[in-house]
């Protein structure tokens, strides 16, 4: 077979893509459906019967456009995306939440230009009502095939059926609710079939309460998570990843990994593939508010800050291996894989595409290559086999 290296001394021009934030602003505003009231105290995790019932019903609310103004670019980031004023004071959740996800993209953006080598593109904007994002692309690196770390800050205008459906509350008006939400998300995708991808994401939402619903509550909720999908399977990459992970849920509750873990091993799955997942997990939580928000920020930013030290030295270790054509075309075969799953399966992706979203925003997390091949079995033995596996099996990699 014949072997590849990477050279060293290619430097191909970078590409520039005009990119607006993909997570926040336009693919995870489906999440709204899934709010939660703003609790009186600290509550257990298992939802009471309005609760229920609510998330039962919210396959069928209709889907709308989510009001939100069309994005302006700017030539810098200004210093803060939030409204003047207001909730949005620099004590307010808001204004920490935002302050959090720009420091976390600052320094992953670093770590990841320093192992590549060369710079991100940033793009910036803003909406007339307030808002806007930061967008940091590296396209066609020397390490890195594709990558993209970007923050944003959104209000917009939510269907009221939508928040019942979340609250499981009656009545209120047919007017459009407002929400806020802010977020980072980021894709990497390294060139070498031996690196592994890494996703990332957190969040934080509000929406008021509806016009004329008296006694009706507002709702909030942070959400987020970090998983890997690396072609090839390293027990000691695997275990660090995880491991890193583990250590940050642990410090808050540790009742956080194995829960959140198995929200991922659950999530990532391509139904139609015989139930693979799309990698081998890492911690997906979503609609968090069963404890008080200073709580959930802490535990929030030290996910965010875990990113560099879970993912940046798997890619470090990785970067000058050897690997076969075959090899190369297996790990086209995963990122095939990867875009089933984001088109068919990922609430944000196919949300965004049905209610009109920017779709170079909403397709940023694809890779730039990928491959379908007919019919395709890896063989019994194999390291794509183990692979395989290891994705249709979930695997326990730390105790």
């Amino acid at each position: 077979m014949n072997i590849i290296r990477r050279d060293k001394s290619l430097r191909r021009p970078r590409t520039i893509a005009h990119l607006s934030f993909f997570a926040v602003g336009n693919i995870e505003l489906t999440r709204l459906v899934l709010l939660r009231p703003f609790p009186k105290q600290a509550r257990k995790v298992s939802l009471p019967k309005s609760r229920k019932a609510a998330v039962a019903r919210r396959g069928s609310v209709p889907v709308r456009a989510v009001g939100i103004e069309q994005e302006i670019s700017i030539d810098e980031a200004p210093l803060t995306l939030l409204r003047e004023g207001g909730e949005d004071d620099a004590d307010s959740m808001r204004a920490r939440f935002e302050k959090m996800i720009r420091a976390a993209q600052d320094e992953i953006v670093a770590a990841v230009e320093e192992l590549d080598g060369q710079k991100f593109q940033e793009d910036a904007w803003t909406r007339p009502g307030g808002g806007g994002g930061i967008s940091r692309v590296l396209q066609d690196g020397n390490v890195f095939e594709k990558a993209g770390v970007n923050v944003s800050v959104v209000y917009g205008q939510m269907p009221p059926e939508a928040y019942r459906a979340a609250t499981g509350e009656g009545g209120g008006g047919k007017d459009m609710i407002p929400f806020f939400a802010a977020g980072i998300s980021s894709v990497m995708h390294p060139k070498n079939p031996m690196a592994p991808t890494v996703h990332f994401n957190y969040r934080y939402f509000e929406t008021d309460a509806p016009e004329g619903a008296e006694g009706a509550p507002r709702a909030w909720w942070f959400g987020g998570g970090t998983d890997l999908t690396p072609s090839y399977i390293f027990n000691d990459d695997a275990a660090h990843f995880h491991g890193t992970l583990k250590d940050v849920c642990d410090k808050h509750d540790e009742e956080f990994y194995p829960r959140f873990k198995e929200w991922a091993d659950d999530y990532f799955i391509i139904k139609h593939r015989m139930n693979e997942r799309r990698g081998i997990g890492g911690v997906f939580f979503d609609d968090m508010n069963d404890r008080p928000q200073e709580e959930l920020l802490a535990f929030a930013t030290d996910m965010a800050g875990a990113v560099v030290p879970a993912y940046v030295p798997l890619v470090a270790k990785h970067v000058d291996d050897e690997y076969t054509e075959q090899q190369r075309e297996w790990q086209q075969m995963r990122r095939g894989r990867y875009v089933e799953f984001n088109l068919v399966y990922d609430r944000g992706t196919t949300f965004g595409l049905r209610t009109g979203g920017r779709i170079e925003s909403i397709l940023m997390s694809l890779p730039l290559t990928a491959r379908w091949q007919y019919d395709m079995h890896p063989e019994e033995g194999s390291r794509e086999a183990d692979a395989l596996d290891a994705f249709r099996n979930p695997r326990t990699w730390v105790a």
